[in-house]
């Protein structure tokens, strides 16, 4: 049987090393583990890794799916596409696929720009300027909507903005100012969404936002955002309550750490990637289908009996407490 190059290169060390020579039932025992160990470092220390900054060029790895008419005649609001990495972007292109007819709303004319050109690509030119840090920019942004649609059927909200210097470091050392300015943008704008889309939904729908486990477990240098997170997620089941006799769905998306734009802000996001990846239950990070796919079910009457829930697409590690030993 074939070795790979780790594990061969694990055994000549082992031999080198004249581990065999202890013959104690208690160093046979040891030293049975240390292929394994060295193995698994081996494996981990030769696999291919970014150099530099946090390399974002392998995101989308499986392919998308075939296209179909799940969310034909639908309409629906994405709030947040920074780029073609952009989770949002992910969904947004399945919606597409499906047959979707998306609205896209961007932040200032620089995000417009770089959206535009992704938004031609699925047919779509019903762009939005709003800036949800200032009061008022949400409901201006739906009442334009509405001049061109009279419903919409879901929105997705993939906002969120803090400080990156008050990321790194201690929560403790926040300001008063980056924890509002991070709280009105990251968790309030999802509630703003809510309250002026309500008024397009006359048949129900669906709002969906994106959180991370960073709002349940400690995450170094996410600090704020996490706290933001928390209560989005929150604000998600509560949503739901309010929302549910209107047949207004609130979910929210919880995926593993990706190779986006937010992403590499986090300092340390390598080593969250990487921890992640080697701890998951599948071994491996979700790419941008998979949550594009997951975006797509929560939008779509697959769901239709889901509601207040926080769908985690993490490859299973919201469920790893102390991982197994290899």
């Amino acid at each position: 049987m074939a070795l790979s190059p780790p594990r061969l290169i694990s055994i000549i060390l082992i031999r080198r090393l004249g581990i065999f020579r202890y013959r104690q039932p208690a160093w046979i025992m040891l030293i049975s583990r240390w292929p394994c160990r060295i193995h698994s470092a081996l494996a981990a220390l030769t696999r291919p890794w970014p150099c530099g900054k946090f390399d974002m060029s392998d995101t989308a790895d499986t392919a998308m799916m075939a296209p179909g008419s799940l969310l034909a005649g639908k309409r629906g609001l994405i709030m947040g596409v920074a780029n073609e990495r952009s989770i949002a972007w992910g969904i947004a292109a399945a919606a597409a696929n499906q047959g979707a007819e998306l609205a896209f709303s961007y932040q200032m004319e620089g995000f417009g720009k770089r959206l535009r050109p992704l938004a031609e690509s699925i047919g779509s030119d019903l762009l939005l300027e709003c800036d949800v840090a200032h009061e008022g920019a949400v409901a201006s942004c739906f009442e334009s909507l509405s001049k061109t649609w009279s419903s919409i059927d879901f929105v997705i909200h993939a906002l969120a903005f803090s400080d990156k210097n008050e990321l790194k470091g201690r929560y403790m050392d926040t300001s008063r100012q980056n924890f509002a300015d991070t709280m009105m943008v990251s968790a309030f704008s999802f509630t703003e969404a809510a309250q002026a889309a309500r008024h397009m939904m006359p048949s129900g729908g669906s709002l969906v936002t994106l959180s991370y486990i960073g709002a349940q477990r400690i995450t170094p240098n996410y600090n704020v955002m996490g706290v933001a997170k928390a209560a989005l997620e929150s604000s998600v089941r509560y949503l739901a309550v309010d929302l549910g006799g209107q047949n207004i769905r609130v979910n929210g998306l919880s995926a593993g750490p990706m190779k986006t734009l937010a992403g590499a802000a986090i300092t340390g996001a390598r080593h969250i990637y990487r921890h992640s990846e080697e701890n998951a239950p599948l071994g491996r990070n979700p790419d941008i289908h998979e949550v594009g796919r997951s975006g797509l079910y929560l939008v779509s009457d697959l769901s239709s009996g889901v509601t207040g829930e926080i769908h985690y697409v993490d490859g299973g590690f919201n469920h790893v407490g102390v991982p197994p030993e290899v």
